[in-house]
């Protein structure tokens, strides 16, 4: 048995054709079919089912290649040892990101790891929660940014920073007092980003509510933050933003931010990755570097939402 074979045998599991799974590994289709022929004969087992349309794993196969993911694992951390040991922070590193931190998280800190740590590839992707985390569990990613937390098993969680919720009440829904509570919250009234966003979980979780009551007018499903702002300028609603989304808020919208009294809600961003440990120098290097850029910002919260608008 190679490490070479068990490499061959997930690339088959995954395209689910010896064809394609020859290519992304830059050998011949009869050269990996033969070597994992010489595997299955070695172990006296049949890996994949070869009898139907696609190439199918067989009850055995799937656990042998889970046990080939982590071999693999393993060997790569003899490499990051190496690099650790050198003081190299380098290679390709794949980060996945949820979709409501994307667009304001990535800008702020990827310019700066880039200038510190010029050697790694930083590859990012932007998928919900769930696909995340089947990426990480199946090796596709290294790491990834999300709110936590999310319990997983074999999945660490490092807290990055605390993101707090921040009202959004255009003039015709104003309010009488200088902050919102949860009480001030009419569900009916909230436009929310579609389902499968943690974000919307967690404002539903703060109202304690499940749904929209059934009395609205419309139904929107957008997991653009920009399209609900716009939505509730026309009068159509209120919403409740992450902190860092409103700093690129038009000058005139700004006035229509309320902080929420104490303790203000807010949501737990880490970054989370395999407790294998694999890249761990890489892992360090990108926690520090959005520690340290987020850090600023969310300390000026305060300093900036500092004048709630009253009604009237």
């Amino acid at each position: 048995m190679t490490i070479t074979q068990l490499e061959y045998v997930i690339a088959v599991a995954k395209h689910q054709n010896f064809t394609l799974a020859a290519e992304k590994c830059n050998v011949t289709q009869p050269t990996l079919s033969m070597q994992i022929q010489k595997l299955e004969d070695e172990l006296g087992v049949k890996i994949f089912d070869r009898n139907k349309k696609s190439v199918l794993l067989t009850e055995v196969g799937a656990e042998i290649v889970n046990q080939a993911k982590n071999v693999l694992g393993e060997s790569e951390r003899i490499y990051d040892i190496i690099d650790q040991q050198k003081g190299f922070i380098g290679g390709t590193f794949k980060l996945g990101v949820i979709p409501t931190i994307t667009p304001t998280l990535v800008p702020m800190f990827l310019k700066t790891f880039n200038n510190k740590y010029p050697k790694v590839l930083l590859i990012i992707e932007e998928y919900p929660t769930e696909e995340l985390i089947y990426r990480l569990k199946n090796g596709l990613l290294d790491a990834a940014i999300a709110a936590t937390p999310l319990e997983e098993k074999n999945i660490e969680e490092k807290p990055l920073y605390y993101e707090p919720f921040v009202g959004y009440f255009p003039p015709s829904f104003a309010l009488n007092e200088p902050y919102v509570t949860p009480d001030d919250l009419d569900v009916s009234h909230l436009l929310l980003l579609e389902d499968g966003h943690c974000f919307r979980n967690g404002v539903l979780n703060l109202c304690k509510a499940s749904k929209l009551q059934a009395d609205n007018k419309f139904e929107i499903k957008t997991g653009n933050f920009e399209t609900i702002v716009k939505l509730a300028n026309e009068g159509l609603g209120i919403t409740l933003l992450p902190y860092l989304h409103t700093l690129d808020l038009k000058p005139e919208y700004q006035k229509n931010l309320v902080a929420f009294k104490d303790p203000k809600p807010s949501r737990e961003v880490s970054l989370i990755f395999e407790k294998s440990g694999l890249k761990a120098h890489i892992i360090e290097a990108l926690y520090e570097t959005i520690k340290s850029v987020v850090r600023g910002a969310i300390a000026f919260y305060d300093v900036k939402i500092i004048s709630p608008r009253l009604n009237g």
